[in-house]
């Protein structure tokens, strides 16, 4: 756009990839605070098609996830209220932005052959649904509109809260429930300590129905991927809580972190966003501090340690996919499991293409699949509950 200056241009970019330092994103908010640089940054992202696409639907709860992941971000990182408030601003002007970006800023789709797409397809975008295993074996499905009460739990249909017992007697046994999330699907669980448990597409949690008094606190990731926001040890008379998966298990007081630990990936990764959290492994324990991630590789039995932007490996909790720089590949491997689809590879280089940019959970697939096209494929196609990439 001739009447914007470069510096800006790239400036909106890397904020929209999170990826503005402090000074360029104070200049950017100098900048639009004028209200006819305002209406040029609108021009700006109505004229570009990989923001163009935001416009097409407006998501007012989506609107709120991505503000709070946003802010999130930004405590701890900068001191300046204005910021946070500004960075809310434009969210809220521009929620559901999604693009793709290959190897320089910038990248207009170029023209290609026309894609292939099923229109009567019955690919949705995921949803709130698990299937809950109760202590007698019973099953129940979970989905909205279906609501749901036992001797210890509700369930409005978008998620599951616990209730301890009012009397304080301690159970004589540890009754357990199991809550397993299909591919296509996530769910939100409230444990009777109050601590609070995001389940990812394919995952299955085991935790029991009501923790004993002055006793460890412990549930099992059986697998999947789960989000922990960990009622602290000084409510609970000291009493720690454990995550026990494949192997491994962490210990935490009062924290918030995330597992990653699928049946069709080797290794389990374990992302800190708070606080902190030992992990144990084959007779080993490391720390981690927020802002990191441990990578357990169980066929050599290691740990190691790396420091990672820990809200952009959990930014799924607040309905968005995060990517940067993953090969094609790993991206699709995490759509297939929110959308419930298979992926063909007809050519196997493309595997290892990267992309990095954002994702809204609430598109179509088909959204997303021309967001992939317009920077890399040739094109796709989708037959019943399979994408073809080309």
């Amino acid at each position: 756009m001739k009447d914007m200056n470069s510096e800006i241009e790239k400036s909106i970019i890397k904020f929209l990839t999170k990826e503005a330092n402090l000074e360029e994103l104070r200049a950017l908010e100098l900048w639009i605070s004028n209200p006819k640089n305002e209406a040029l940054f609108l021009e700006y992202i109505k004229a570009n098609a990989f923001a163009n696409r935001a416009f097409k639907v407006y998501d007012k709860d989506q609107a709120k996830r991505v503000i709070t992941f946003r802010i999130k971000q930004k405590r701890g990182k900068t001191k300046g209220y204005g910021l946070i408030k500004y960075a809310a601003a434009i969210l809220i002007g521009f929620v559901c932005v999604s693009y793709f970006f290959k190897d320089h800023w910038f990248n207009s789709p170029a023209e290609s052959t026309p894609s292939t797409v099923n229109t009567k397809t019955s690919i949705v975008p995921g949803t709130d649904k698990a299937t809950l295993t109760l202590d007698d074996g019973s099953v129940v499905a979970l989905e909205k509109g279906a609501t749901l009460q036992t001797q210890n739990a509700s369930s409005n249909g978008e998620q599951i809260v616990y209730t301890p017992k009012e009397d304080k007697e301690k159970p004589k046994d540890i009754a357990y429930n199991y809550l397993t999330i299909p591919r296509g699907g996530q769910y939100h669980v409230v444990l009777s300590d109050g601590t609070e448990v995001w389940l990812n597409s394919e995952s299955k949690l085991k935790y029991p129905v009501e923790f004993i008094e002055d006793s460890p606190r412990e549930v099992e990731l059986v697998y999947g991927e789960a989000y922990f926001d960990v009622s602290h040890s000084s409510k609970h008379n000291g009493a720690k809580f454990k995550v026990i998966n494949h192997g491994q298990d962490i210990e935490v007081l009062g924290t918030e972190f995330n597992i990653k630990a699928y049946h069709d990936e080797t290794n389990i990764y374990t992302t800190l966003v708070e606080g902190s959290v030992a992990i144990n492994f084959k007779a080993q324990r490391k720390t981690l501090k927020p802002d990191q991630q441990s990578n357990v590789n169980p066929q050599s039995d290691t740990i190691d340690i790396y420091a990672v932007d820990a809200n952009a490996e959990v930014s799924w909790r607040y309905g968005l996919f995060t990517f940067k720089g993953k090969s094609l590949k790993k991206i699709m491997k995490v759509l297939s499991r929110w959308y419930d689809v298979d992926v063909v590879f007809m050519d196997k280089s493309m595997e290892s293409i990267k992309f990095r940019g954002v994702l809204s959970k609430s598109q179509s697939i088909e959204e997303i699949l021309s967001i992939i096209k317009s920077n890399s494929i040739n094109n796709y196609k989708i037959q019943g509950k399979t994408v073809i990439l080309e």
